[in-house]
């Protein structure tokens, strides 16, 4: 057994007897790392959820397999099909677009969108969620098929294939009318890989602010 090992053995073994008092954050992430999630830890932990986000749990379960982080009001799925990773929410939010339900189900992708279409995103959805320093883009709804039919929307949106109101047409007829069938089954586009994030640029020298004086 290497030191390593020996020592955070040891430190999950003085949490069991020594009680979470005597928890330290460096002895928290050693034992979130060695906790596997499995369907008992789900059951406990969405026992006391919202209806609709607990029986969507099981959905994705179903689908992706367990998820790789879950706390009391969340479950984790990284890199899961094909998403960057994937977060099951215990809220309803409400969203009346294109016709009342609740969010909470929150995917997302690898993408550099550029900065001069965000406006048109937020005007076509606003569960459209666009992150530029990190470079992903993702779609919160109650269900996996809207998020795929939100972001190829999107995606036209970006690629000036459709206006934000085109978009919002298509989204209602696909939901009402059950049109762009192909747009809820997957992705239309292939993501980006690699690394998306725009880290911007510096307005201040930070070697100069080291060198002033206090006071």
């Amino acid at each position: 057994m290497s030191i390593s090992t020996f020592v955070s053995a040891a430190a999950v073994a003085a949490l069991v007897v020594g009680g979470a008092s005597t928890q330290t954050s460096d002895q928290a992430a050693d034992m979130k790392s060695m906790m596997k999630v499995d369907q008992a830890m789900v059951d406990r932990i969405t026992s006391t959820w919202k209806s609709e986000p607990k029986a969507l749990a099981q959905k994705v379960i179903a689908k992706y397999g367990m998820p790789q982080e879950a706390s009391a009001n969340r479950l984790i799925w990284m890199n899961n099909g094909p998403w960057k990773w994937s977060e099951l929410v215990n809220e309803e939010i409400q969203h009346d677009f294109p016709m009342p339900h609740h969010d909470m189900f929150y995917q997302a992708i690898a993408w550099k969108v550029p900065a001069d279409k965000f406006d048109e995103l937020a005007e076509y959805d606003g569960s459209i969620i666009v992150e530029r320093t990190k470079g992903e883009v993702g779609a919160r709804c109650d269900k996996e098929e809207a998020n795929f039919l939100a972001i190829n929307l999107a995606h036209d949106v970006v690629t000036g294939k459709r206006s934000s109101s085109d978009a919002r047409k298509a989204y209602t007829e696909a939901i009402a009318e059950m049109k762009h069938p192909e747009y809820m089954k997957g992705f239309i586009f292939t993501p980006p890989s690699g690394v998306q994030g725009d880290p911007d640029t510096a307005t201040i020298d930070k070697s100069k602010m080291m060198m002033k004086k206090p006071g």
